[in-house]
């Protein structure tokens, strides 16, 4: 099922969650561990993150050695689980970074043989490497190209003209930034891009991770002021780590209210994530009050907050 038919059809609010593939050659089976904690709190659908090659250097008898590879492989390995051994609907990361629009038709095709009929397009963080094209090859430079070639595809139009060639039925996510995407000049420049993607064929929006609900509110209505319609569902981390407050911001490119980086510093060792928790579960609880349609968790590889934030929620 599409997320937008499970938003439609839902009789309450949605929690769903994302996760990220192991390491290269790490252990499958606590990944498999962590699916299935999460299928216990029945999410409709589950993301699963996608990641480039990238330039790593490795030690080797003749120095450090520079070396491009993929360090977390496996996303459509992962989505095959979810969707059809736990029966719950995998929402698989498609990038533009790192892949040619031709490895990005293949993968879609093999995602539609699966039976999975959503995905999240994504330009991807810049992994330090440029793949170079070949001859006959091109790449998606924005998240709306690439939502473009998905739209494209669900209206039968493939890279190359094919004889009976089926149209895809996808149900397209796309990524929103209630703090503003870090390149972009300002927060309208932000929604003006955001509305590009809806227009190229985005049939919803889930949003960077943020920690004052603030945010949030205010760029829904913004959007909706731009003419932005798709639903818009809120994405939500839980601070389970001291080191949380400098690779959050780092990384993500979203504030840390003062309130929660205070009490977080603050609590003894053994009380960073309980600080966590309360916060987001105080978050949710005002996200649910305010109606908001789902709540997107990036549980990435730990289940045991969540499993804490929900046991708490009357859902």
């Amino acid at each position: 099922m599409k997320v937008t038919e499970h938003l439609a059809q839902a009789k309450g609010p949605l929690i769903s969650f994302e996760i990220i593939p192991p390491l290269r050659g790490g252990d499958f089976q606590s990944l498999v561990r962590l699916v299935e904690d999460l299928v216990e709190h029945r999410p409709p659908f589950l993301d699963v993150t996608s990641h480039a090659a990238e330039v790593v250097y490795e030690e080797s008898r003749d120095g450090y050695q520079k070396r491009i590879k993929r360090k977390r492989p496996g996303t459509l390995g992962v989505c095959a689980l979810i969707q059809n051994k736990y029966g719950v609907d995998a929402v698989p990361h498609v990038l533009c970074e790192g892949f040619t629009r031709q490895e990005t038709e293949d993968f879609l095709i093999e995602l539609r043989y699966l039976g999975i009929e959503n995905v999240l397009a994504i330009r991807g963080d810049d992994s330090g490497y440029r793949k170079p094209l070949a001859p006959g090859r091109s790449r998606n430079d924005h998240a709306s190209d690439l939502i473009g070639q998905i739209a494209d595809m669900n209206r039968g139009k493939y890279l190359e003209e094919l004889l009976d060639a089926d149209p895809t039925d996808f149900c397209i996510g796309a990524a929103g930034y209630p703090e503003k995407h870090f390149e972009a000049p300002n927060l309208e420049a932000d929604i003006r891009w955001t509305k590009r993607k809806v227009e190229m064929g985005a049939h919803y929006i889930v949003t960077q991770m943020f920690f004052d609900n603030r945010h949030y509110f205010e760029y829904v209505d913004r959007c909706r002021a731009a003419g932005i319609d798709v639903p818009i569902l809120p994405g939500i981390k839980i601070l389970t780590l001291r080191k949380h407050l400098e690779t959050i911001p780092r990384t993500f490119y979203c504030e840390v209210p003062s309130a929660l980086s205070s009490a977080i510093e603050a609590a003894p060792d053994g009380r960073v994530t309980e600080v966590g928790i309360e916060w987001a579960l105080a978050q949710t609880r005002e996200l649910l009050d305010k109606g908001v349609p789902s709540v997107h968790f990036y549980v990435m590889q730990n289940s045991r907050a969540i499993a804490r934030v929900l046991e708490q929620l009357d859902l």
